[in-house]
């Protein structure tokens, strides 16, 4: 598909509408800009994507195509923006965030999104880019930066958030190898952000964080006796495995966590 002529009075419409540089349009938006009817604003958006100068992302959302493509057949420009304007209230956590603050060499090939909507599809893919979304309930939105992309502020997890999210699912950073490495760059590189950990366990409240930081801290960061103290005073009845998705046979009962034999005899050397 190539893109087509507009007339003059669709290019100046054109042009008012994505003057501000929007990361997504609307037929809503687009009716605010242009004056319009929304099912007039419905019907141009559609007309427009038709002649390839805007893509449809699905139904009623819209991005625009750069005006030195020479095709509609583009990725996103900015995933983040894109993200922030589908699924708010949302902010990007877990391996995007880790990305954002260099705790992480690991290159991972989606967009990490945290929301509170509950959609059907949780892996999109919108324009080559794969989104992958988590819902968590608006009040564990603490812990959250902002960030501007172009004109959109997008919301991200700070360091210790992003750890934290980690430490209650470790399939947010790639599994718990991961994760521990990612603590390893948090206390070296951010060390003012080691104090929140507790803070954010603690608002939260979900146990198996308490128990897989407390583990992962007397495992590889003893010199952090005061955040050990925290997790040891925090910890809750009954037992969490230390990665979900991973066979665990030994129970390290001081921490209540789960792990594989493997793993013990690793952290014994």
């Amino acid at each position: 598909m190539k893109l087509v002529g507009l007339s003059a009075t669709s290019r100046s419409q054109l042009s008012r509408l994505l003057r501000d540089n929007p990361p997504i349009v609307t037929p809503g938006g687009a009716a605010t800009v242009l004056g319009l009817t929304q099912a007039i604003a419905a019907r141009k958006l559609a007309a427009w994507s038709r002649a390839g100068w805007l893509v449809r992302l699905r139904r009623g959302a819209y991005v625009p195509v750069p005006i030195e493509s020479e095709s509609p057949d583009i990725a996103l420009e900015d995933p983040w923006a894109v993200a922030n304007a589908m699924f708010e209230p949302c902010y990007i956590g877990g391996w995007s965030a880790a990305e954002h603050w260099g705790l992480t060499e690991q290159i991972f090939g989606s967009l990490c999104v945290m929301t509170t909507k509950r959609p059907r599809d949780r892996k999109p893919l919108l324009r080559k880019t794969r989104f992958e979304l988590h819902t968590v309930p608006a009040t564990h939105f603490i812990g959250l930066k902002t960030v501007w992309r172009g004109g959109t502020r997008v919301r991200l997890s700070d360091p210790a958030r992003t750890l934290i999210d980690m430490l209650a699912d470790p399939a947010l950073g790639g599994g718990i190898r991961h994760v521990a490495e990612m603590l390893a760059s948090l206390l070296h590189d951010y060390p003012k952000e080691a104090a929140k950990l507790d803070d954010y366990a603690a608002i939260l409240g979900i146990g198996a964080v308490y128990k897989r930081l407390g583990y992962l801290l007397q495992r590889d960061h003893g010199d952090q006796s005061a955040l050990i103290a925290a997790c040891q005073a925090n910890l809750s009845a009954g037992y969490a495995k230390l990665d979900p998705a991973l066979p665990a046979d030994r129970l390290v009962t001081a921490w209540r966590v789960w792990v594989s034999s493997r793993e013990l005899r690793a952290a014994q050397r």
